[in-house]
């Protein structure tokens, strides 16, 4: 029998909600609830495979399932008990607390986590241990907006909501790739536009993404350059006369000293500095002031920076002189980059802040939180935030770490140094769902725990709204082993380490809590009388509907929007104008370093990929690691696609392939987020193991929020002479594939350069097939036993295999072929020295094409195909399995407006019609089938 669970989707923060179909502790399937007020049904192509990646095969292959211990760095780890594992880990951290004090441990936490789990780990640290050593990933992508909020609002809280971009006439995009950043809430943006057609989008960023297809207006600025924007825009505003003279008169400070600043900041600099036409920047300027409602919308390209928080106010600044606030449609959206990380801001998870949005730096906050615990007091030195945390365990300070629920060994900037902390970190505990990550080869102690469809809490999502996460099935593994609630695992620590360091209270344990909801309830208790006050609001309310916050006691609803009524939560009232400069990027480029990295996310995956990264079909999209480059760059330097280059900063350098792609500025270059050493490796000349794409960036972090910048690397980018080339490439049976790509990975260092990823197709039933691609390149051949043990793992070792092998030329061919009664198909290969006819094979294999007539071509190094392989293409609709060939077919056939092109995409392919993440690439593509008609008009 079937059982439906409502719940919220684990990814961005538009916090859709699902509903989780089970059968017994099996996940089978997930749809988008349609009475959830964020998404209303609608799931991204991330959020729509939530039930394949909870699935029997990738969770006996991918998850921790018991404690581990590893005996001594780089040994494979042992199993324990729940209770050994929490007896280790209290008599660490009590020695080393002893013996060096509260501030020599550290504790680095999750946007992923939820905020009853939050809440326990920010009590463990601050009330029990005695230090404000505890930190989040979500310090890599909210703390500048939160810092943003604070200064000139006040409070921080995001002032709109989602709905609206319905109101809103005019919606400014900067530093936000909002079609595959935060899908769902795109599309509500594509739908607002289509029913109101007079509504202008302006886009303001880097790169021409996949935003920029709904722009009536696009800006390409320079790398850094949005507080020089925004000022310029402020410039034109008051030279034209479009500020609004009686809402800055009346609601806010700080304005004389601000219009003094922007002064120096003329259409002429501002262009030359931007990169953009004087006319754009007016266009922009006059769209912002004078447009009934204004509604921004931004993300990382502003929040990772070492100027975040400038560029956070700068941006704030304009609504503010234009009374864009307070009103439907209009307002400053900060849109949260993780699940929960607006759940974390709440309860104080990070080491500048307390429950309940208290500061620490306040005396009369941390004796509030000091009474509410039972402590006597909460520490006033300020916590190591993440960066400067992993420098101080890098450098000896901090000797025990905790981390929960994150991956700090791909996700953190300046991978040396952290690489280093971990290594030199006395204890290391992890508490993960997933055995895979990269971190989890430095832990002395792995404790399993519950991941999305086991887990019980709440989160809240980029419009305050708080969600209920369910659990639809029991955790796998056995009993007395099996992962734990993440809350549960810091409750029982917390209890064990009371008794260890004698500091529990004469009433018990600080730490009372049987089940998640008790939890928050204190976490509610909290927040009486502060600005998020949610006392009004309880788990029975939240299992009929999401809310909003505030939602005080006695109100019958949250709050859709703040500052409506003009009044701040500032000691005056009035929201304060941010009077900040342009300082520009913290590594500017150089003769030795000409180009601007990057960094981004992809469409179908999300952050380190120990999730999606799982699932085949979510690389039909990209399939690869890869550089994106400009053309023109490319030809200066003699590059050509899919070449070998080494990408090199001041901390590091990583060997990957090279694409052509207009859409990225001269002098600049990007590369997914996601690409760390799980899917991205090798080794350097000097032995050296390469760490993905974080080797690159930057720990240059902003000196208000600490956050890290992450968009823009000074990097050098040179051919790299590998004339040694291998693929290898198989269909495996579903239940096998994640072990194989495990035990890959593991080969990757081996070489020079190596990738290795899951691939896969999809039907429209929701069927396919799983394999793994295993890519690799170095000076020199590789030894006959380490392409034999690629092959055995590959299955291109059995009586069905043919093989070519020339050792002297180090070329070597195998070739599996599935036989059936009228013709043969391919099922995996590996070519080793001469992979030049990898594209057509790969075709072969990937389409399940006939391949009898291919015959000898299969195994001559070098020779082109003796019938023309005719590929699918590459996909585009990963729902439906939809690729650009068969879109461009179907276009050739269309006449009419690109609306009807689309519409007719949509009926005959089905393309768009499912999580519509595809939908802006089909746009794109529907305007290039128009332009020849256009040209010939």
């Amino acid at each position: 029998m079937v059982k439906e669970t409502r719940s919220t989707c684990p990814y961005c923060g538009v916090g859709c909600g699902v509903i989780i179909e089970s059968r017994g502790a099996q996940i089978t399937g997930v749809r988008g609830d349609p009475d959830h007020p964020a998404n209303f049904g609608r799931l991204c192509s991330k959020g729509s495979t939530l039930h394949h990646t909870a699935s029997a095969p990738v969770t006996l292959q991918t998850r921790l399932l018991q404690p581990l211990q590893r005996l001594q760095r780089g040994a494979a780890p042992q199993p324990l008990s729940w209770d050994s594992a929490l007896t280790l880990a209290t008599d660490q951290f009590a020695r080393i607390i002893r013996d060096h004090g509260p501030d020599a441990v550290g504790f680095y936490v999750s946007g992923q986590l939820l905020t009853e789990d939050y809440y326990v780990f920010n009590k463990l640290s601050k009330g029990l241990i005695g230090t404000n050593n505890i930190d989040t990933n979500s310090r890599l992508c909210m703390s500048s907006a939160v810092a943003g909020y604070k200064k000139t609002l006040g409070a921080d809280a995001p002032p709109a909501c989602y709905d609206d971009v319905n109101h809103a006439q005019t919606i400014f995009i900067v530093g936000s790739n909002t079609a595959f950043a935060h899908p769902i809430l795109f599309r509500r943006i594509e739908d607002a536009k289509r029913k109101n057609p007079g509504m202008k989008i302006v886009v303001a960023d880097v790169r021409r993404t996949d935003t920029v297809e709904l722009a009536d207006l696009f800006l390409q600025i320079q790398p850094g350059t949005d507080v020089m924007l925004f000022h310029g825009m402020l410039h034109l505003m008051l030279w034209e006369g479009w500020t609004n003279p009686a809402f800055i008169a009346a609601h806010t400070s700080g304005f004389e000293d601000l219009k003094a600043t922007v002064r120096d900041y003329t259409p002429d600099a501002v262009a030359q500095t931007c990169g953009i036409r004087k006319e754009d920047l007016l266009e922009a300027a006059r769209l912002f002031a004078q447009s009934p409602a204004t509604l921004s919308l931004y993300c990382q390209g502003l929040n990772q920076s070492s100027s975040g928080t400038a560029k956070n106010t700068a941006l704030i600044n304009l609504h503010l002189a234009t009374g864009q606030i307070g009103m439907p449609g209009a307002g400053p959206f900060s849109l949260t980059g993780q699940p929960n990380a607006m759940g974390g801001r709440e309860v104080g998870g990070l080491a500048n802040l307390l429950s309940a949005h208290r500061d620490l730096a306040n005396p009369a906050h941390r004796a509030e939180v000091a009474a509410l615990w039972g402590v006597a007091s909460v520490p006033e030195t300020p916590g190591k935030t993440a960066v400067e945390m992993f420098q101080a365990a890098a450098d000896g300070e901090i000797r025990a770490l905790w981390i929960a629920c994150t991956n700090p060994a791909q996700s953190m900037p300046d991978q040396a140094t952290v690489r280093r902390a971990l290594e030199r970190a006395e204890f290391v505990v992890v508490q993960e769902a997933f055995s895979t990550t990269a971190t989890a080869r430095y832990a002395d102690l792995l404790l399993p725990a519950t991941t999305w469809g086991e887990k019980e809490g709440t989160v809240t999502n980029s419009e305050r709204r708080i969600s209920r996460v369910r659990a639809a099935v029991v955790p796998p593994g056995a009993p007395d082993t099996a992962p734990r609630h993440d809350w549960a695992i810091a409750t029982d620590f917390a209890q064990r380490l009371e008794r260890a360091l004698g500091r529990g209270t004469a009433a018990g344990t600080l730490f009372p809590y049987p089940t998640a909801e008790s939890v928050w309830n204190e976490h509610r208790e909290s927040t009486r009388g502060r600005d998020l006050d949610i006392t009004g609001m309880d788990y029975a309310q939240l299992e009929a509907t999401p809310l909003q916050w505030p939602m005080p006691e006695g109100a019958s609803a949250g709050k859709v929007r703040l500052y409506e009524d003009g009044v701040f939560p500032t000691p005056d009232g009035r929201a304060r104008f941010a009077n900040v400069a342009y300082k520009g990027v913290a590594e500017p480029r150089e003769a030795r370093y000409p180009f601007s990295l990057t960094t981004g996310r992809l469409r179908d995956q999300w952050h380190g990929m120990s999730r999606t990264g799982t699932l085949g079909r979510l690389f039909g999209h990209v399939r690869e690691p890869a550089l994106q480059m400009h053309p023109q760059d490319m030809a200066r330097r003699l590059i050509t696609e899919n070449d070998l280059v080494h990408v090199t900063s001041k901390r590091g350098s990583i060997l990957v392939p090279v694409q052509a792609s207009p859409e990225v500025g001269l002098s600049q270059v990007f590369m997914a987020m996601h690409w760390g050493e799980e899917f991205l490796s090798g080794v350097s000349a000097t032995g050296t193991r390469l760490a993905g794409v974080n080797a690159l960036t930057t720990s240059a972090y902003c000196p208000d929020s600490k956050q890290p910048e992450f968009k823009h690397s000074a990097v050098k980018v040179l051919k790299a002479d590998m004339p040694w080339t291998l693929l290898a490439i198989a269909w495996l049976p579903d239940d096998t594939v994640l072990a194989v790509r495990g035990k890959l990975q593991a080969l990757m260092a081996r070489f020079a350069y190596a990738s290795c990823v899951p691939f896969g197709n999809a039907t429209a039933d929701g069927h396919g097939r799983s394999g793994v691609l295993f890519r690799a390149a170095d000076m020199q051949a590789a030894p006959d036993t380490l392409l034999q043990e690629i092959e055995a793992l590959l299955h291109l070792d059995g009586a069905d295999v043919v093989r070519y092998a020339d050792k002297k030329r180090g070329q070597r061919r195998a070739v599996r072929l599935q036989r059936n009664t009228t013709d043969a198909t391919l099922e995996g290969f590996l070519l080793a020295g001469d992979t030049r006819a990898q594209s057509w094979m790969t075709t072969l294999l990937q389409d399940e094409q006939p391949a009898q007539s291919y015959g000898r071509a299969l195994l001559a190094p070098g020779a082109t195909p003796p019938v023309p392989v005719q590929s699918r293409g590459k996909t585009v609709c990963t729902c439906f399995n939809v690729t650009d060939t068969a879109i461009d077919a179907t276009l050739a056939e269309c006449t009419g407006f690109a609306a009807d092109r689309l519409s007719t995409l949509q009926s005959t392919l089905k393309c768009g019609t499912n999580c519509g993440s595809c939908v802006p690439q089909l746009q794109r593509m529907v305007r290039a089938s128009m332009a020849p008609a256009a040209a010939g008009a």
